[in-house]
């Protein structure tokens, strides 16, 4: 329902603020550019679920590889103790454990392409167990949040971004980025339990968690060590290996058990195409009403807003430039990474506002879009508190990116 009515409240919005540059201002393109969008973001829509379908069919295809061969199995029992106190519902070692593993392992290493395919089969097999199929389950809701909260190891794109734009260190944003989606997590993390009543201080949970705190730690210390140029290199090979490895361990283990990958591979992939041509009407959908909100200038009045807000109470205000970043990251990732660009474009990519438009660029994800083709890809309408969830993990990402911004750079 929330997004149901959040829907129809972006275009509602977008028409009362173009009526009123029409007859205020005597803006007679305003609606001519709010039908265009219309026209352009459906055709992103259908655009993007086509891009999507050869990267799904490849990974839908090796991860029934790595099911026929044992790989995901073998996952699902290394993550099962942690995995099943935050998923009850689901039984014990089940194979979407892995498929849930192998979605977060590609975010946390910002292959995002990788990171929907994986995401998607893990949400229909997680529909295969839920009793109500239009309803989200407590598992699906609880996977989805710690989706969209991004925690984000290595922010290749980003780093890339900065580097093509001139910054003189393009991986200083590195710790600041996974710190703040560190934060995003916690609380999406601890959200979701408060509703479902998880017991977070569960001796395997808490063993887990300090598993991977202890990890990320040592990551932030390894990256402080060597010479900062060394760190984006580093962290793209890194990244790359891993996967490419991940893919060789599949077919390798496939091999050794006798189980005809060809085969296998051309059973996976072929729900890669099925499953991209479902997501369709559900990302036109939010794409085009993200499209006329934006185009109407719906987003910039409220970031002016906020911007008059924090100067009355006499606050620091270098942060705002940088802040249509983190309003547009939940709508829109192509959306939020033009704003980052153009952020660091006019005042420079080593410019704190360059630097906190990065930050706010990896300290959330695409919340509207995971909602959008997760849901839809298994039939989802009652999202239930998903969306609530998923927008206070991004909220906590944005308030712990601007304080560590500022702890970092200004």
């Amino acid at each position: 329902m929330v997004l149901n009515y959040l829907w129809a409240t972006f275009f509602l919005v977008a028409f009362a603020i173009a009526l009123f540059q029409l007859i205020f201002f005597n803006d007679t393109e305003i609606f001519q550019k709010l039908v265009a969008s219309t026209f352009d973001n459906a055709k992103l829509g259908f655009e993007i679920s086509l891009g999507l379908t050869g990267v799904m069919t490849l990974w839908l295809g090796l991860m029934k590889v790595g099911e026929k061969g044992g790989v995901v199995a073998i996952l699902a029992r290394l993550v099962g103790p942690f995995f099943h106190r935050l998923f009850p519902e689901i039984p014990n070692n089940h194979p979407v454990y892995g498929s849930i593993l192998m979605n977060f392992s590609a975010n946390m290493l910002g292959l995002d392409n990788a990171a929907t395919p994986l995401g998607l089969k893990a949400m229909k097999e997680m529909q295969e167990l839920n009793p109500e199929k239009e309803r989200a389950s407590n598992a699906q809701i609880m996977f989805l949040v710690l989706n969209t909260s991004g925690l984000t190891i290595i922010p290749i794109s980003i780093m890339v971004f900065r580097a093509q734009l001139g910054a003189a260190d393009p991986s200083d944003v590195f710790i600041p980025i996974l710190l703040a989606t560190f934060f995003a997590t916690l609380v999406g993390l601890i959200t979701v339990a408060i509703y479902q009543r998880i017991n977070l201080f569960d001796k395997v949970i808490l063993a887990y968690l300090g598993t991977l705190l202890v990890l990320i730690g040592g990551l932030i210390y390894y990256f402080s060590t060597i010479p900062q140029e060394q760190v984006s290199v580093i962290s793209t090979v890194a990244s790359n290996v891993i996967l490419f490895s991940i893919i060789i361990s599949f077919i390798g283990l496939a091999l050794f058990r006798k189980v005809n990958v060809y085969e296998a591979f051309i059973e996976g992939a072929k729900e890669g195409f099925t499953v991209a041509i479902t997501i369709i009407p559900y990302l036109v959908a939010i794409l085009v009403a993200i499209g006329v909100f934006r185009t109407s200038g719906a987003l910039d009045m409220l970031v002016d807003g906020i911007a008059y807000l924090i100067g009355l109470t006499g606050m620091n205000t270098d942060f705002v430039p940088a802040l249509p970043v983190a309003f547009m990251k939940p709508l829109s990732g192509s959306g939020a990474r033009g704003l980052m660009v153009e952020a660091m474009t006019n005042y420079g990519a080593d410019s704190f506002v360059g630097r906190m438009a990065s930050v706010f660029q990896g300290s959330t994800e695409t919340t509207f879009y995971i909602l959008a083709v997760y849901f839809g890809s298994v039939g989802i309408r009652k999202s239930r508190y998903a969306l609530t969830c998923g927008l206070l993990a991004d909220l906590a990402g944005v308030i712990a990116a601007i304080f560590i911004a500022y702890l970092f750079f200004h």
